[in-house]
């Protein structure tokens, strides 16, 4: 699933990224520099990442975090 999460302060998405893949090795983190806001890639629910960010210190609003309409084709998996 596909992620943007609002940054109410600065954050490093490499550090981001780490708290992420300690849950979810496949997780990518990528800094959109146009709005400052984090797009990611994960299995993990909306609600997981925030209870990681957060656990963590981050500090982020209950709807920093929303879900990204999928963009996949079904044509690579038939």
């Amino acid at each position: 699933m596909e992620l943007v999460i609002r940054l109410s302060s600065p954050a490093s998405a490499g550090q981001i990224n780490q708290l992420l893949q300690d849950s979810d090795p496949a997780a990518v983190v990528a800094l959109d520099p146009a709005s400052g806001n984090l797009r990611v890639a994960t299995c993990a629910s909306p609600g997981e990442v925030h209870s990681i960010l957060t656990g963590a210190g981050l500090e982020l609003a209950a709807d920093a975090i929303e879900i990204v309409p999928s963009v996949c084709c079904g044509g690579c998996s038939g």
